[in-house]
């Protein structure tokens, strides 16, 4: 009898130690492929690798755009929700900025940002007061923004305003590190803090995991899904106007599919597309994991292994994200059945 229960016991921590090992996977799986591919490009290309120019400007500051968007899109997906809406207000904000950057840097970067903020609370009411689905009410958000950079910049690039220092807001540099990467670096920080302290982090994730024991529980729904949205509209229009600072022109054609990206990144961090469960921390990861790869894409066409346009790029982008949903659910499974 005893040797019947040790065996048991031996299975069970079995089990557990299977569930452990998956969830740490699940949890940590893009850091661990982060810090691999990085010391796999240390090797393969050296010390142009790890240069600061490599590290600074062709990999942080050229992700900076769309670590903010997906800053923006990890609270709406932990809430249970997506927009898709960021590539266009991105647009539209830098078509903007670029149109305002002979008023002067606050001017500029503040109308990119309400614009964007003014996009994120239509979207926040019309999902949280009018209980729309948010898929339906972002796609319309994503072509009535993409319509109004076209007709604000007249379909034609915006190019910026030198005389009144707007470009400053991408060339600007901390010590080594640019400014792009600076913002960035304490938004994540902020967010990071305003999830994991602060009731608000709270109701995001009780909305995600279950909206309706939410509601019964007292959180107000709909206040905290307007302030996801907006959150996410403004910092879309904070992208916008560092794109159109550190491209000199603000494209009513620009940052198409970008939301497809942010996407790709929050779920590459962990977080879960049903809502309830995600990270900050594992968003900037997700992030830095696909920037680092077509930076290191960039070195091996350097070299002349092949050619890769931008077409090639999306299609990366989207068997990743394929590849990664994929996975990130036969985890979750598992998980489950290991649980039980």
């Amino acid at each position: 009898m005893s040797s019947l229960s040790l065996g048991y016991g031996e299975d069970q921590e079995a089990v557990r130690a299977s569930a452990r090992a998956i969830a740490l996977i699940q949890r940590q799986g893009a850091l661990i492929a982060l810090i691999v591919l990085a010391l796999g490009g240390w090797l393969r290309y050296g010390a142009n690798f790890v240069s600061p120019y490599n590290i600074f400007d062709a990999f942080l500051n050229s992700n900076s755009y769309y670590a903010l968007i997906a800053l923006g899109m990890a609270f709406v997906i932990m809430s249970g929700g997506i927009d898709l809406s960021v590539g266009s207000v991105t647009a539209m904000s830098a078509v903007t900025a670029a149109q305002l950057s002979g008023y002067g840097l606050v001017p500029a970067a503040a109308g990119a940002i309400g614009i964007g903020l003014a996009t994120g609370i239509v979207n926040g009411v019309l999902i949280g007061q009018f209980k729309l689905q948010s898929f339906v009410i972002t796609l319309a958000t994503l072509l009535a923004g993409r319509g109004m950079a076209l007709v604000l910049s007249n379909n034609a690039p915006v190019m910026v305003d030198f005389s009144a220092g707007f470009p400053s807001l991408g060339t600007t540099r901390v010590g080594p590190v640019p400014l792009p990467v600076v913002i960035v670096a304490v938004l994540y920080l902020l967010g990071a803090i305003l999830l994991r302290f602060t009731r608000f982090g709270r109701h995001v994730l009780a909305i995600g995991g279950n909206e309706e024991a939410a509601r019964l529980a007292g959180v107000p729904i709909e206040r905290t899904l307007l302030i996801v949205y907006a959150m996410s509209g403004a910092l879309a229009g904070l992208a916008g106007a560092l794109l159109a600072a550190l491209s000199y022109s603000g494209s009513p054609t620009s940052a198409v599919g970008w939301e497809l990206s942010a996407i790709a990144a929050v779920v590459v961090g962990g977080t879960l597309l049903t809502g309830g469960v995600g990270s900050v921390g594992g968003t900037l990861v997700g992030v830095l994991l696909l920037g680092l790869i077509f930076n290191a894409l960039n070195f091996e066409q350097a070299q002349g292994v092949f050619q890769l346009n931008v077409f090639w790029e999306n299609l990366i982008r989207g068997v990743f994200l394929l590849i990664v949903v994929v996975f990130q659910s036969r985890l979750a499974r598992r998980l489950g059945a290991g649980a039980t």
